[in-house]
């Protein structure tokens, strides 16, 4: 059957279906010798007989019954294959590639909510992982678009501000500096600092505040995760510099406070990120625009976005 096409294939399932040369020719839009010309090639690739008569009516054999439901198998693949090539022509059933860092874990599905809301049929492909690992996927080219909070230093990748990142510090609320106000940071200087690990996003943006700064906090702990973080300023182990949209739930509850200090929330912004020669697939394109368009607004709405203190 190697020798088989899928115009063979496809004129033996339309004489199968209506058990009759004349019609098959007429759906097909052939003669009905051309017709008999294809099924009598098909049954040499197949070594065996598909159709027998029997008076005037033709009927399928056992051969036929076998190669009529492999057919319809392979006309359906082919249907499949060209209905899923035709959506990455367009974002309607496109598949969406995407990583972001696990700072972002907190408003990004609802983005996506939204994107998806809007375009029918779109699939997500979303990694959460951190800075390193993400990057690592860029070079890999395993994803197409990224979300990072601190732009690459590559030249061949282009990142395109979206929306504002505001950091805090936190405290367990019955932390003593809770009540105090217009903290300045070097009177953080000697309080246990709990903290993301060394290459993340979110300790990246606080070694950039530091060396600012010209102050040096007291690093006791260095956490993966954000969420084991905020359970150890809430078991009162220390302070912590986390970005504000991942707090908003801790701070409706009372589990966490936000200090006072000059200068804060510290602004830095969010990012998208890809290969500047990178053949993005149209559903991308649409995502990033969406994101350059609206993703700071609807990042304020999902988790708020806490303003810069006015400084006296």
């Amino acid at each position: 059957m190697k020798n088989t096409t899928f115009r063979q294939v496809k004129v033996f399932e339309t004489v199968a279906r209506h058990l009759n040369y004349s019609r098959a020719a007429h759906e097909l839009r052939m003669s009905q010798p051309g017709v008999s010309m294809h099924i009598r090639q098909l049954e040499l690739h197949a070594g065996l007989p598909l159709f027998e008569q029997l008076g005037r009516r033709i009927y399928l054999t056992t051969a036929g019954e076998e190669m009529l439901r492999y057919s319809r198998a392979i006309i359906q693949q082919l249907k499949e294959a060209d209905e899923a090539l035709a959506a990455l022509k367009g974002v309607r059933g496109g598949r969406l590639n995407i990583a972001v860092i696990s700072a972002g874990d907190y408003f990004f599905p609802g983005l996506l909510a939204e994107f998806c809301r809007r375009h029918e049929k779109v699939t997500v492909r979303l990694s959460v992982n951190n800075r390193e690992e993400i990057l690592r996927q860029l070079d890999e080219n395993t994803t197409d678009l990224t979300v990072l909070l601190r732009p690459p230093e590559n030249r061949d990748l282009l990142a395109e501000a979206f929306a504002p990142q505001p950091h805090v510090i936190v405290a367990a609320p019955e932390h003593p500096l809770v009540r105090k106000r217009n903290i300045q940071l070097q009177a953080l200087a000697s309080e246990a600092f709990i903290v993301r690990e060394q290459g993340s996003d979110t300790r990246l943006a606080m070694e950039e505040l530091l060396a600012e700064s010209h102050v040096k906090f007291n690093v006791t702990m260095e956490i993966k995760s954000t969420e084991t973080i905020k359970q150890a300023v809430i078991a009162g182990m220390g302070v912590s510099f986390l970005s504000a949209h991942t707090i908003g739930r801790e701070l409706e509850l009372g589990r966490l406070a936000v200090l006072d200090v000059e200068g804060f929330p510290v602004m830095r912004e969010w990012h998208i990120v890809h290969h500047k020669n990178k053949r993005l697939p149209p559903v991308a394109v649409a995502f990033k625009q969406f994101l350059l368009e609206e993703g700071a607004t609807l990042i304020e709405r999902l988790v708020g976005a806490p303003k810069r203190k006015a400084r006296p």
